[in-house]
């Protein structure tokens, strides 16, 4: 089974997440494309591409269910196994609560990391996987 996780393309935080979660995808499960692209216009989720409240999204291609905010965190997590399905008792936190501080976090990635103004998907020979 394949997921596509969707991420701001002008944003370095987002490619400093998009180059962490290839790095900790160790079985590939993972494809990357940026919202503001073809794949995500494709599937219908451009409006996703909040600038003020960046949202991190997750497409399982299977079923084409999506997860967004915390719970797209959440899922990647399980995605990957290994120590990250320790993340998994956040699922009983509330939503709404979880994604208070995902937006949070969101609202403040440019100050922790700056802004891109290119689609910022690391170099395709470390991201073989990259869709779009």
């Amino acid at each position: 089974m394949t997921w596509v996780l969707f991420f701001d393309g002008e944003c370095a935080f987002c490619r400093q997440s998009v180059r962490w979660v290839a790095r900790w995808d160790r079985r590939g499960r993972v494809c990357f494309a940026p919202l503001q692209g073809e794949l995500a216009r494709h599937h219908g989720l451009c409006h996703y591409a909040d600038k003020a409240d960046g949202t991190l999204v997750v497409l399982r291609e299977a079923d084409g269910k999506v997860f967004t905010r915390s719970a797209a965190v959440l899922e990647l997590a399980r995605v990957l196994g290994g120590g990250w399905r320790a993340l998994a008792p956040l699922r009983l936190v509330p939503q709404c609560l979880r994604d208070f501080f995902y937006r949070w976090l969101a609202r403040n990635r440019h100050h922790f990391i700056g802004r891109s103004a290119t689609c910022a998907v690391p170099d395709p020979q470390s991201l073989p996987r990259r869709r779009e």
